[in-house]
């Protein structure tokens, strides 16, 4: 598969400490972006080398194979729990491993070791897996999370750790397993670890390191003597850089990052807390390593400089060269004779730099969320808008010969993830942006982006998603205002919620207005609209298309938005709409109108009837033009080719990009080069080859049609991207198991999200991207299917456990752990004793259980208390243990002792009791007021409120509301409402939660009929329920909200027999006598595929305007019974045909037969009845068949010129009659169906054309022409007839046929001039002949050929002459002087167009020049493809380029063709006719197999014609077809 040309890729994955890698032999970045690795060649540009597609999540590192040989191996680690090495020649994976048990979180690729690949995660575990011998050792040096790892590029054994507690440590995993240093001195996260290219310490002098502190006795311990040593540069959050001496085991130097000028003295200390340093050690500069610093900038610094100031900084030659935010990550490779750096920052750049210079080199732009709109300026050529997920929009300059990836970013003001784009189609740099939260607003592209100017946003927002944004001509309001009150051009915006807003762009601020108002006040519409989900304005700005919700398209007329007809093709969502460009070669092909929806056909209707009739009524379409099958999953994005005529790309959500020839119904080729769903495509403005395409894997791609392998989309890749995503979906359950036991230890602070944005975009309820059907989400990520987690590991030799062990390096093999389940709590006793209910008066109970002593002081202290007058503080019987007597004195002390109980209660959370105390006490008001702000309210207290008086039950019945809505009782909430007589506020409750039946049940009940609350509840449950796929229920809503129409609508949305019949009934009751009318003959439709005429009849009989079709069908069941009783054989169909027992007395002609069954079944007896009937059919117009046609539908249309042709000869209108019969023959052979056509003359013309011949008008022209070129098909069949039936004996040598065929007096009479005038054809003739020779047994077995008996009569004889002397109208000389001439016009017009599409291409050639010579043979590329035209044309290409023709020479050639086909009357220009050289050939191949049929006359004329109007090519063409 071809890969893209160029390509903005997904940005690179944040927080990894290696997520990014160079190969220096291929010349090869690459790095990981969601949970894919992508790769880049890296040159004077960027270009895209492929994707590797593998992990289902977050790839979290990724390190080439720096081994010499090795270079073309790769590895990559995921949050997926896997480790896989890949082939980058073939981008496939070579193997992988899932020994990691926790989530992975450092990979390195050893330099020594070529299949070594070393590998940490957030547990302390570092796994070494060499790949080649499937072997591994596991060890856990610390208990610590692992942020980074690197292997040693000067000894095999020594990796070096860095972990989020700010150490390092080296170990050494060969058989000593130690760890050889500690290196204290960060104190926060190790972000990036990096070796001296260098090997030994030799770069600072003995006194300096002896600074930092000394070796005792200055020797070297015995384990780091083995080598010479070399530095280890470390960068972490604490911001200082460190470089450590690893034979010492200590640190040499510290670098604190600077505060640079350019920040204005100052660092925000948010931006601190955020940084992330990464340190890189060049290969070729020993001495200096690059880092980032705290804003995106990038620091070199030099070690051997002395001084405070170490470092420079890159890209300060010109501003605009730094990263803008934080960088991650850092990788060189040596290029064309450069050091080059490639860094990857926060701010979703890739950027590459030249070390020598510090200047950036080039900068590719990614992106961090699904594409969902593509945009080319007509303005400023080639530059296309980009409106993506993470809430910027791009805008890239695809023209720019200095920098392939000239990309500008735009982000203020938007807040949202941008979902629409469209640019102005008179103002350079104006664009329009809708976003997911219904923003929409105008940026101004170049001054946003000096002065960096916010956008202008429109005051009306839309309640959910913008799905289209349209520039079209005012309607009004603002189409009142004169030429310079109101803006040419206004902006229309459709979003989720299904309606249209018109914008001022003059005034943003001003309220936007909806476009629903104006169609139905200028349609007079009562009924509901529907939903709205896509605009298109024709380009000429005269007609409006609007999609819809239920799949039809409205056709309206500027500027008051007159309705000129609905499209009912589609049944579900329309999610695209596009019209032909008005700049082709066939002007009337700017009618086309193309529509993709939910379905996965595209459909084209050609509209010029319709916009050119004067029709006051609307009118329904129900036939496409053109029907383009072959996508598996909805239709998200289309448009037109602006090289091309009718040359359609469609985006899809099966994954691929498929281009389509509109008028031959054909699939040209397929893309298939993302990794997900398609959302938008866009046609090259400047390149007839190139179409960009956008898609949910966060990439955009740029592509060449020619280089595409595939023809048509893939078959049933929808199902199969379903099952791969139940295949994965146990994945995280086994995941689950090799858990270890004890705690999960807390994850990385940083989000668990992709590039900021959540892996799962939940931008769903939008054009094209949303549907209400029961399609589930397809996988974001990779189409193959994950490796699925074993449940137990494989054993390897050489495999470490993962338990806390004293000892910090294991040797054992990895054995799956057995988890025992909990034991189950033993279910208590269900049948014990009978609790005892809580005392209301706890404390005063136990009191009265304590000691002899405590009861008789407590009698002693009320005898004081209640003899003394005044009860002192120190006396009161309710304090302390004392509280009990409360109940034996006064009621202020009984209060006393209640308060304390209550608060007991309360205490101890038995609120009821506390209540029931407290209704003892008379405090109800109280009760109602604490229960309430403590949401404790019941039905017992709401029953006893009315003690309290009506107020406060009303108050505590709102409260009580309130707290059933919190606990989302809701029915019970609304009941308590009707109890204070809120019948309103009932009804609104329950509509709110959608419980619209019960709402309905109380408006019905409470409510006055006419109350239009009612009416809302009713259109309001229709509209959930119709999105919800209930379309019955729907219906009833919408009959009890007295809207008809709508529930007739709704009825007939699921498309199916029973619905629409159901529908047209329903129509037909309440008086919608169109919609009536168009549904039944819907489901007539469909019925009559299923091949069931009677239930057809059944359901048009009720309709009698429909009495017209009724005649059709009938004609269309007759014929399809003639044909299956004629052929047998051939009428094969998995359903029973269901015919009506129609007796038929007159067994003559067909059209009799015909005129009998409608007399006495259908009553058509009276002239006047026909006539009527035949004005009703003449008003239905079909498509013209084309070979794609499907065989029902074109028997279909066949019968209906059939019946046009049967009620006019009962109306005696014989002009008609030919027409009709005429068309129904020429249908056929459009078609290529020449059987069905043989098939219809023999039925309707069993004698020939005499008999209709007699009735015509000689004087009227147009009819004789009309009959002629029905005798003409007529004898078109005879003739193939007859060359399939000649007696086998008959048969000679073809090449004996050409010797006979220059007759001996005519060969003296030919010149040498004309022998050499004629010598091509001739030759190529001769050729023809001896592969007609050849292929004679082939069309036998392909024909039907009747066998005569060896000896063949001389009556069969004579009537073969006879048969073939009534074939001699055939050969028309003005029919062949006609044919010649058309062909001459359409060749000089294919000549022209050449040379148009040549000379842009010339053109662009030249502004290349001055460009770059690496893009220059880039574009040269690109524009010397055309994958479009066939071998063949090539050909022809190459040689019009050997003899070039002037611009002024093919005019010529044109005015003369032109002025040669004038001359002909319009009477024989308007009618077909069979090919005249086709016949002539023909007719010459039978004279060849059977002289003696073929008299000389007719054979000198038929070789004439053949010498006079042909040429090689048109030999080579009519031979093949016959041929074939």
């Amino acid at each position: 598969m071809a890969a893209a040309e160029r390509a903005l890729p997904a940005s690179p994955n944040w927080y990894c400490g290696r997520c990014s890698d160079t190969c220096g032999a291929g010349r090869l970045f690459g790095f990981g972006a969601r949970n894919s690795v992508y790769l880049l060649e890296v040159g004077a540009a960027p270009a895209f080398r492929g994707e590797l597609v593998g992990h289902t999540e977050k790839v979290s590192g990724f390190t080439f194979c720096h081994y010499p040989g090795q270079s073309n191996f790769c590895a990559s680690s995921s949050d997926d729990g896997t480790v896989k090495i890949w082939d980058t020649q073939t981008l496939t994976v070579v193997t992988e491993h899932t020994l990691h048990q926790n989530t992975i979180s450092a990979l390195h690729w050893s330099p020594h070791v070529k299949d070594l690949v070393v590998s940490g995660d957030e547990k302390g575990t570092v796994i070494c897996y060499w790949y080649n011998r499937k072997d591994c050792q596991q060890f856990f040096p610390e208990p610590r999370t692992i942020f980074c790892l690197t292997c040693s590029p000067h000894h095999e054994n020594l990796v070096a750790i860095g972990y989020k507690d700010g150490m390092v440590i080296i170990i050494d995993i060969s058989r000593k397993r130690e760890v050889i240093h500690r290196l204290r001195g960060h104190d926060d996260e190790i972000h990036s670890l990096a070796w001296c290219p260098v090997p030994g310490e030799e770069l600072y002098s003995q006194q300096e390191v002896l600074q930092e502190g000394e070796v005792p006795n200055g020797e070297l311990t015995q384990e780091t003597a083995v080598m010479k040593g070399c530095y280890l540069a470390s960068g972490s959050k604490d911001q200082t850089i460190r470089i450590w001496s690893c034979a010492r085991g200590r640190g040499v130097m510290t670098l604190k990052l600077p505060t640079l000028k350019r920040r204005s003295g100052g660092v925000d200390p948010a931006i601190k807390e955020r940084i992330w340093l990464t340190v890189h050690w060049p290969s070729g500069h020993p001495t200096g390593i690059v880092s980032s610093c705290f804003g995106g900038e990038l620091l070199l610094w030099d070690l051997t400089q002395s001084g405070k100031r170490k470092w420079t900084l890159l890209g300060s030659s010109s501003e605009g060269q730094n990263h803008t935010r934080i960088v991650f990550n850092l990788c060189s490779l040596q290029a064309h004779g450069r050091d080059l750096l490639l860094s990857i920052s926060m701010d979703r750049d890739i950027k590459c730099w030249d070390l020598t210079t510090l200047d950036c080199c080039w900068t590719l732009p990614s992106l961090g969320g699904f594409v969902y709109s593509l945009a080319f300026s007509p303005v400023d050529t080639g530059c296309l808008a980009i409106g993506v997920g993470d809430k910027m929009i791009r805008v890239w300059n695809t023209l720019s010969m200095s920098n392939t990836y000239d990309v500008k970013t735009f982000w203020q003001g938007i807040k949202s993830k941008v979902t629409a784009l469209s640019w102005h189609p008179t103002k350079e740099a104006c664009l329009a942006f809708g976003t997911d939260d219904g923003k929409v607003g105008l940026y101004d592209t170049y001054s946003s982006n000096i002065k960096n100017r916010p956008p202008q946003i429109s005051s009306t927002y839309h309640k959910k998603t913008v799905y289209t944004l349209a520039w079209g001509p005012p309607i009004p309001p603002l189409s009142f205002g004169g030429d310079g009150d109101s803006p040419s051009v206004t902006l229309y915006s459709c979003a989720g919620e299904g309606i249209v807003l018109q914008h001022n762009p003059w005034k943003l601020s001003g309220e936007a207005t909806d476009i629903n108002k104006v169609i139905r006040d200028t349609n007079s519409i009562k009924y509901k609209l529907p939903a709205r989900t896509e605009i298109s304005w024709k380009p000429d700005g005269k007609i409006l298309a609007l999609g819809n919700e239920d799949g039809s398209i409205e056709i309206f007329q500027a500027p008051n938005l007159k309705l000129l007809c609905t499209i009912q093709q589609h049944h579900k969502l329309i999610n695209a709409i596009r019209w032909h460009h008005e700049h082709g070669t066939q002007p009337e092909l700017s009618c086309l109108i193309a529509s993709g929806s939910v379905n996965a056909v595209i459909y084209v209707h050609n509209l010029k009837s319709v916009l050119e009739s004067s029709s006051k009524t609307p009118v329904t379409i129900t036939e496409p033009f053109r029907t383009l099958v072959g996508h598996t999953a909805k239709i998200t994005s289309l448009a037109w080719s602006p090289h091309h005529d009718g040359r359609l790309v469609s985006a899809c959500y099966d994954g691929t990009a498929q281009v389509w020839d509109v008028l031959k119904e054909e699939p040209l080729c397929n893309y298939r080069g993302h990794a997900g769903r398609l959302l938008c495509v866009q046609w090259s403005p400047v390149d007839s080859d190139s179409v960009y395409t956008g898609a949910d894997d966060f990439c955009v791609h740029k592509w060449l049609i020619s280089k595409q392998e595939y023809t048509r989309p893939p078959p049933g890749k929808k199902n199969t991207e379903l099952e791969k995503k139940r295949s994965s979906q146990p994945k995280p359950k086994a995941k689950k198991k090799k858990k270890p036991l004890g705690k999960v230890p807390a994850k990385h602070d940083v989000s668990d999200t992709v590039n900021g944005e959540e892996v799962v975009d939940h931008l769903l309820d939008e054009n094209g991207i949303s549907d209400h059907e029961e399609e589930k989400e397809p996988q974001e990520f990779s189409d193959k299917v994950p490796l699925a987690v074993s449940k137990e590991l494989p054993s390897y030799p050489r495999v470490c456990s993962v338990a806390d062990q004293p000892k910090p390096f294991m040797d054992h093999k990895i054995t799956p752990v057995k988890k025992d389940h909990p034991k189950e709590k033993p279910v208590p006793d269900a049948f014990g004793k009978r609790r005892k209910p809580r005392s209301i008066l706890p404390i005063s109970t136990s009191m009265d259980q304590r000691s002899k002593d405590e009861l008789h002081q407590d009698c002693l202290m009320l005898a004081t208390c209640l003899s003394s007058k005044g009860l002192n503080e120190g006396l009161a019987p309710d304090s302390g243990n004392h509280v009990l007597l409360g109940m034996f004195t006064d009621r202020a002390a009984l209060y006393r002792m209640m308060e304390v109980e209550g608060k007991s209660h309360l205490e101890n959370g038995h609120t009821e009791l506390f209540q029931q105390l407290m209704l003892w006490k008379g405090d109800l008001k109280g009760i109602l007021q604490s229960s309430a702000e403590r949401g404790e309210l019941t039905d017992q207290l709401v029953a006893i409120a009315p003690m309290a008086g009506y107020q406060a039950w009303v108050w505590t019945v709102e409260a009580f509301v309130k707290q059933l809505c919190f606990q989302e009782q809701y029915v019970k909430a609304a009941s308590h409402l009707l109890s204070i007589h809120k019948v309103y506020e009932a009804v609104k409750l329950l509509k709110t939660n959608h419980f619209y039946r019960e709402a309905i049940v109380i408006a019905k009940a409470r409510l006055r009929p006419e109350d239009p609350v009612l009416k809302d509840l009713y259109t309001s449950w229709a509209a959930v329920l119709e999105k919800d796929g209930h379309y019955s229920t729907a219906a009833k809503c919408y009959l009890g909200a007295a809207s008809p129409y709508d529930a007739v609508k709704v009825l007939a949305k699921k498309g199916d027999v029973v619905s629409l019949k159901t529908a047209a009934e329903l129509a037909q009751i309440v008086g919608e006598k169109d919609l009536a009318t168009t549904f039944a003959f819907r489901c007539a439709q469909e019925l009559l595929s299923a091949r069931n005429w009677v239930g057809a009849q059944e359901v048009l009989q009720h309709q009698e305007s429909l009495l017209g079709q009724r005649l059709v069908f009938c004609l269309n069941e007759l014929l399809c019974k003639c044909l299956s009783e004629r052929n047998p054989t051939e009428r094969k169909s998995g359903s029973m045909p269901s015919y009506h027992s129609w007796v038929v007395r007159n067994k003559g002609s067909f059209l009799e037969m015909v005129s009998e069954v409608w007399q006495s079944i259908f009553g058509v007896n009276a002239t006047e009845q026909a006539r009527t009937v035949l004005e009703q059919l003449h008003g239905v117009e079909y498509p013209p068949a084309t070979s794609n046609t499907h065989p029902k539908q074109l028997l279909f249309h066949i019968s209906h010129d059939l019946t046009l042709a049967a009620l006019s000869h009962e109306t005696a209108s014989w002009d008609e009659a030919v027409k009709a019969v005429l068309g129904a023959v020429t249908r056929s052979y459009n078609a290529g169906n020449f059987t069905l056509m043989q098939e219809i003359c023999n039925l309707i013309l069993p004698k020939g054309c005499d008999h209709l011949r007699g009735n015509l008008d000689s004087t009227n022209t147009e009819t004789m022409a009309a009959c002629r070129s029905l005798e003409g098909f007529v004898a078109y069949g005879l003739l193939y007839n007859l060359w399939w039936n000649l007696p086998k004996d008959s048969l000679v040598s073809i090449q004996a046929e050409l010797d006979f065929v220059p007759c001996p007096g005519e060969q003296a009479a030919v010149d040498q001039s004309d022998l050499t005038a004629v010598s091509s054809p001739e030759e190529t003739a001769n050729q023809t002949a001896a592969e007609m020779e050849e292929n004679l047994p082939r069309a036998d077995h392909n024909s039907p050929r009747i066998e005569s008996n060896t000896t063949a009569s001389l009556n069969d004889s004579v009537e073969r002459q006879l048969k073939l002397n009534g074939c001699k109208m055939l050969l028309s000389e003005e029919y062949a002087a006609l044919q010649s001439t058309q062909k001459d016009i359409a060749e000089v017009q294919r000549t022209l167009a050449d040379m148009i599409r040549q000379n842009q291409k010339n053109n662009l050639q030249e502004s290349i020049k001055d460009g770059a010579q690496e893009s220059k043979m880039h574009m040269s590329s690109e524009v010397d493809s055309d994958g479009l035209v066939p071998s063949s044309s090539q050909r022809q290409c190459k040689e019009a380029e050997k003899e070039p023709v002037s611009l002024l020479e093919l005019m010529k050639q044109l005015t003369e063709a032109n002025q040669k086909l004038a001359e002909f009357p319009d009477s024989v220009k308007v009618f077909p006719f069979p090919d005249v050289l086709e016949c002539g050939l023909v007719l010459l191949h039978i004279g060849s197999q059977c002289p003696p049929a073929l008299s000389p006359e007719l054979q000198r004329r038929a070789l004439g014609l053949v010498r006079k109007y042909s040429r090689a090519e048109v030999y080579e063409k009519i031979c093949r077809k016959f041929l074939t």
